[in-house]
């Protein structure tokens, strides 16, 4: 009997608990639901002892005019959130000032030279050159683009010139004019206005007396643009207008919505902003007293500036480049640049010829890659080519692990094969102090009966240099499979 009340009172206890918890939850209940059926809903809601603290507000605004339930904190975790958002927005501003730097006076001047330089801007056929400053023609776009309902955010100069601007003696001559446009292209109908906007500004420098309505965009894009890009997917949208040079320095024109990698190396990472020089209203022939920021996409703009003042070479995560930076890379290293960090670079090599390879499986598409960018970042350079190929060759040799044998000497001997072109049309001959030739006459002779032609002979040179071989016939040219030419 006892055990029997025992038992029924803890029972009791909780039933009662349980009434007063359910009555207490009356008013909450919406129409068509009872109340008991909310409180076992949010009987189970209930924290426990050192947990968050919740509160309940009825609404009828949501699905089915269910409660809501709200969590609050406790205010030692509120404060603890503030100071957690405190110290991350101080870290994000800290982080945003280190990209950007102030130009002096001297590269402000330096600046303005390059903007105010005349670039000519060659014709095919019977077109005539367009004499056009980069100032100039960066105002007109811009102002034609604003026009077309484009809005631009910024205009930027990138690249080379703008490391040339900040280091005049960097060891880098710059080539291409590269000029940012920061537009918004949320479509891709905003291409076809832009390349319109380009080709009018060029149709408007034509020389007095030539029928313009007579010319097409069509026509002028034919004459004056050596090269058009367009990108428009999931990560960039941009594209690329280049004018022809046939120096070689060509100014191209990028309009830029989005980009996911916007530089290869640190020393080529900067970005000036050239908005506040772009003022039509001020005198172009002197140099306007303002201050005029440069970023530095590489993320630290000092480490940066000391990487192009010391030659020195960094990058991050190299396999998001087209081409893995692989012949930029081998650029530098030409012109004296050294790896930042020697333990890192060999891996950073690997990553650079794994992405070049993906990106150009087939031998004659590198073979087409490598030619082109000699002829467009070795103009006036024509005895650095050959260090330039080997060096090249060089790194792939080392670092290449994503080929096949086969492959991998493919590549090695299509890139020895060009730097014996680049001799060739240079007429320039190797260090002979420790080559040795062996002539052999041409086959021709082998018809003669003579005794000591008995022999059919292949009019081939034999040149042992070091532990490399090559054996050179001038129709067609056979290399050793194996090393090639070091």
């Amino acid at each position: 009997m006892e055990t029997a009340l025992r038992s029924r009172r803890p029972r009791e206890r909780k039933q009662e608990r349980e009434e007063s918890f359910h009555s207490s939850f009356q008013h909450h209940a919406p129409p068509g639901q009872r109340p008991n059926e909310l409180a076992r809903r949010f009987e189970r809601r209930v924290p426990y002892k050192g947990q968050s603290r919740v509160s309940t507000k009825s609404s009828r605004s949501g699905l089915g005019g269910h409660s809501r339930f709200y969590f609050t904190r406790e205010p030692g975790a509120s404060r603890s959130l503030q100071q957690h958002s405190n110290r991350a927005r101080s870290m994000s501003e800290k982080k945003s000032s280190q990209r950007f730097h102030s130009l002096n006076s001297e590269q402000v001047e330096v600046l303005h030279q390059v903007l105010s330089e005349v670039v000519p801007i060659h014709g095919r056929g019977n077109f005539p050159t367009l004499e056009l400053r980069p100032r100039d023609i960066i105002i007109a776009v811009r102002a034609r683009l604003q026009k077309q309902g484009i809005t631009v955010r910024d205009v930027r100069l990138n690249g080379s010139t703008a490391s040339h601007v900040l280091v005049r003696d960097n060891g880098t001559s710059y080539k291409d004019l590269d000029i940012i446009f920061g537009v918004e292209l949320p479509s891709q109908e905003e291409f076809q206005v832009i390349k319109e906007s380009v080709l009018g500004c060029l149709l408007d420098c034509l020389p007095i007396g030539v029928n313009r309505e007579r010319i097409s965009s069509a026509t002028m894009k034919e004459a004056y643009v050596q090269k058009m890009v367009k990108v428009f997917n999931e990560h960039d949208r941009w594209s690329l207008i280049s004018l022809s040079n046939n120096s070689g320095k060509n100014l191209e024109l990028k309009f830029v919505s989005a980009l996911r990698r916007q530089f290869e190396f640190s020393v080529d990472s900067f970005q000036i902003i050239l908005d506040r020089l772009l003022d039509p209203s001020q005198a172009s022939d002197s140099v306007p007293a303002v201050e005029v920021l440069a970023e530095s996409m590489y993320g630290d703009f000092e480490a940066a500036m000391d990487h192009l003042r010391y030659r020195l070479i960094a990058t991050r995560n190299p396999e998001e480049i087209r081409g893995g930076g692989l012949l930029k890379y081998s650029n530098l290293l030409v012109r004296d640049y050294r790896p930042a960090s020697e333990t890192q670079i060999k891996t950073l090599e690997r990553y650079m010829c794994s992405r070049f390879f993906i990106d150009f499986p087939d031998v004659q598409e590198q073979q087409r890659k490598i030619l082109s960018y000699l002829k467009n970042h070795f103009i006036g350079e024509e005895r650095s080519k050959y260090q330039y190929l080997m060096t090249l060759r060089r790194v792939i040799d080392d670092s290449t692990v994503c080929l096949m044998g086969h492959e991998r000497r493919q590549t090695l001997n299509m890139i020895t094969v060009l730097a014996l072109k680049v001799l060739g049309e240079q007429n320039i001959i190797p260090n002979t102090d420790h080559v040795t030739c062996f002539y052999q006459p041409a086959p021709y002779l082998a018809e003669h009966t003579a005794p000591y032609l008995a022999e059919p002979s292949y009019c081939s040179y034999y040149i042992p240099q070091g532990g490399s071989t090559l054996l050179y016939q001038p129709y067609p040219l056979h290399l050793h499979p194996q090393t090639g030419l070091v």
